[in-house]
């Protein structure tokens, strides 16, 4: 059961369930959600959700400064972006295929939003063309990322260790990288 509830500045959806304690999420739409116990006074949710609202400011202008790779773009914009891709990103992977010696079985691009690539079982790699919004570094990472799992299919210290023999700042990258998305 949820509901909209008012808290000055900002709704927030607020979820009732079988639980024992009250939490807090903003999403990347800014959406404020309160997960909460049933049968909690809605006052107590109030001093929750005041007592927390300088953190909520800031994760909503967090949101607001991050680059939106995903979009909301028109079909004919991920058109484009898949063109772009197949254009840039398969010869990256030749050269990063080159440097590591770890050959993927195909190479696929698609227009993924909860990822930026995937390597199948049978050593397939997959990209998504958001992608293209990134920069060449962070579009490097994920291929070698993508690369190090033929070898690696975990993220153990091995499959770090892989990736930084052959990509030395990609601790760096990925920091960036994970500041866009999250």
């Amino acid at each position: 059961m949820s509901k909209i509830i008012s808290f000055g500045p900002f709704d927030a959806e607020v979820v009732f369930s079988p639980r024992r304690t009250v939490s807090l999420t903003v999403g990347r739409d800014r959406k404020v959600t309160v997960r909460a116990p049933l049968g909690i006074k809605e006052n107590v949710l109030r001093e929750f959700v005041f007592a927390h609202s300088d953190w909520i400011t800031k994760k909503i202008s967090e949101t607001d400064s991050k680059r939106n790779v995903f979009g909301p773009f028109s079909d004919e914009t991920v058109d484009e972006l898949k063109r772009k891709a197949r254009e840039y990103i398969v010869p990256r992977v030749g050269y990063w295929t080159e440097k590591t010696g770890l050959f993927p079985a195909g190479i696929r691009i698609t227009s993924a939003k909860t990822r930026f690539g995937s390597c199948s079982r049978k050593d397939s790699v997959c990209f998504s063309c958001y992608l293209m919004n990134c920069t060449t570094e962070e579009i490097d990472y994920v291929i070698v990322h993508e690369l190090a799992h033929i070898r690696h299919k975990n993220h153990g210290t091995e499959f770090y260790s892989l990736i930084e023999s052959v990509f030395p700042d990609y601790r760096r990258v990925r920091q960036s990288l994970m500041r866009t998305v999250r």
